[in-house]
């Protein structure tokens, strides 16, 4: 399988809110948790608020008000006299976030088959065509790059919600998608869970071409509960195994 290296669509991007004036601490705060999901950080492993000062070129003033609010976020702990640590994860939260998500995906499904259920806010259908594009492709034009379909598998759900008509519902679905996103990039480790990415995001976008939202429904589903098992199924060694590989 040949890796296909295209411009990517917008709908190939991760989605995100307006970005505005960022401060020190923003950047830090968001570099941080990149590097958590990214596996350059991983469960159990210590550091100093000093060694990130160091490696970011900053002030110790945003170093800790970002540690703090990755703190209050359940990304990290602070240690009595000897810095922070990655706390492990929390799969109970999980499990809560990928049913909100699927109640939420399931939802925008029906909507984008029975035009937003007569919605004031239009669906977006130029946002849905753009997924098929990108998805709908033969076999010999699908990538293999597990970090670019892994981005691309993120933007799909979201670019889903999004284009179902209602802002409230795609904010929501935004903040769960970055809340797990450190976890799903471990779904995407292994060449057989890319192919089955692209089948079935393929059937999810037939039958909403169809218009048939008791099947699209019922496709995202299945998807999303075959991703919440790989889930279940995460160990130490496979967090240390994706550093290694990233």
């Amino acid at each position: 399988m040949q890796t296909v290296n295209r411009r990517t669509s917008p709908a190939a991007k991760p989605m995100s809110e307006p970005v505005g004036h960022r401060s020190r601490a923003d950047e830090v705060y968001e570099q941080l948790k990149q590097d958590i999901a990214e596996f350059k950080l991983v469960p159990g492993d210590r550091f100093t608020e000093n060694s990130v000062t160091e490696r970011l070129d900053v002030s110790r003033t945003p170093v800790r008000q970002a540690l703090v609010r990755l703190q209050q976020e359940g990304y990290v702990e602070v240690l009595f006299r000897s810095g922070w640590r990655v706390l492990p994860f929390d799969f109970a939260k999980f499990e809560q976030l990928y049913d909100l998500r699927m109640v939420l995906e399931t939802t925008a499904a029906h909507r984008l088959c029975d035009e937003g259920l007569r919605s004031p806010n239009p669906v977006d259908h130029a946002l849905v065509d753009e997924l098929m594009a990108l998805w709908l492709v033969p076999v010999a034009q699908r990538s293999s790059d597990t970090l670019q379909v892994s981005q691309w598998d993120e933007a799909f759900h979201c670019a889903l919600v999004a284009a179902a008509g209602n802002p409230e519902m795609a904010r929501v679905h935004r903040d769960v998608t970055d809340r797990i996103r450190i976890i799903r990039r471990l779904d995407f480790t292994k060449q057989a869970r890319i192919d089955a990415t692209y089948e079935e995001h393929g059937k999810i976008l037939s039958a909403i071409r169809a218009k048939r939202g008791d099947q699209a429904a019922m496709l995202l589903r299945a998807h999303i509960e075959t991703s919440q098992a790989e889930v279940r199924k995460i160990t130490l060694h496979q967090v240390h195994m994706a550093r290694q590989g990233s």
